[in-house]
């Protein structure tokens, strides 16, 4: 893994004031309760589509194999933020108006969506550690590295952009990203790797579908050519490969080696948000010690789909989903 920096699109204070003034006279008109309230996410559908044209050069699509990208300029203020919760379920409204700005990127990004089974159906998820699950491969973990992954590669409906802003992040604890198209791999590897051989089951943030019985769990490829390149669908922690033939066992190694080669250590700061295409990054995070004192980093994360974007194999179609149904924010 490098230290090699991210592509930074840094926004004009000037805009970054409009956002903040735009979350607030949302806020103002709706409530604080940013879960899922059909009257503030209409006002964010109206706010986004009328941002300044420089706000929206700069939420355009990743535009390097990198596929991601750091928007930065956003302002957090530290005291005004309050202490980190001790987990997502304490959060509340805290950092209300971040979720609304968060909203608004997405929103002029795509459709932001949100999970039924995780986080009680929240737009925004607070990511931060959380006590007792210190072991864990999910946003509450800390003590382990998060593995490199596709977010909710479970799912055919999981997201198509990732947006990860920072709240706080004293300790300067590494986001890792890796791009598919950055690494180099035989035809054969890649030929192997884009047979459905074997499933990616749910993660542990989706107890319910871990216990679905609507059907086995289908068989998906983990690489894919789309019409502009390779993209992939990739979660070690959660692919049974024991149970892969040695070649195939093996391309995926050589897969997973590739890509921590090709992985940058994303160190945000508050203000940031990282930009991250879902079909051609993978993403993780450096293992750290967390303090449990309100002082500990604290990411919000949003999930956007690109209505009408091709990037995936249309048999994704078929697949059950584990059950787990998607919301969207802006339907129809």
């Amino acid at each position: 893994m490098t230290t090699g920096a991210a592509p930074v699109r840094q926004l004009t204070p000037a805009d970054a004031a409009h956002l903040r003034r735009t979350a607030e006279k949302i806020l103002a008109g709706t409530g604080r309760d940013t879960s899922a309230a059909p009257r503030l996410l209409a006002r964010v559908a109206e706010s986004a589509a009328a941002l300044p044209a420089s706000v929206r050069r700069a939420l355009r699509p990743a535009d390097t194999d990198d596929g991601l990208f750091v928007l930065r300029g956003l302002d957090v203020d530290d005291a005004a933020l309050g202490p980190t919760p001790a987990g997502w379920a304490a959060a509340g409204d805290s950092g209300a108006v971040h979720d609304v700005v968060l909203l608004l990127l997405a929103t002029a990004m795509g459709n932001p969506i949100a999970w039924e089974g995780q986080q009680d159906g929240r737009f925004v998820h607070n990511i931060l550690p959380a006590a007792g699950h210190e072991g864990e491969q999910t946003g509450a973990g800390s003590a382990v590295l998060l593995s490199p992954h596709t977010e909710d590669a479970f799912h055919p409906g999981r997201a198509h952009l990732l947006l990860l802003s920072c709240m706080r992040n004293p300790d300067r604890i590494a986001t890792t990203a890796a791009g598919v198209r950055r690494v180099r791999l035989d035809a054969a590897d890649i030929a192997l790797l884009g047979r459905p051989l074997l499933p990616i089951l749910p993660d542990d943030a989706y107890a319910e579908a871990q216990h679905f019985a609507g059907g086995p769990p289908p068989a998906v490829p983990t690489l894919f050519r789309a019409e502009d390149g390779l993209t992939l669908r990739f979660d070690p922690a959660y692919t049974p490969l024991a149970d892969a033939a040695p070649d195939h066992r093996a391309a995926y190694r050589r897969l997973e080696a590739e890509l921590a080669r090709v992985s940058v250590a994303v160190r945000l700061v508050p203000g940031d948000v990282l930009v991250i295409d879902n079909d051609l990054v993978v993403h993780g995070r450096v293992p750290f010690q967390a303090r449990y004192d309100g002082t500990d980093r604290w990411l919000k994360r949003a999930s956007v789909r690109v209505p009408a974007r091709r990037t995936r194999p249309l048999a994704e179609a078929s697949e059950h989903g584990y059950g787990q149904a998607a919301i969207e924010a802006h339907a129809g």
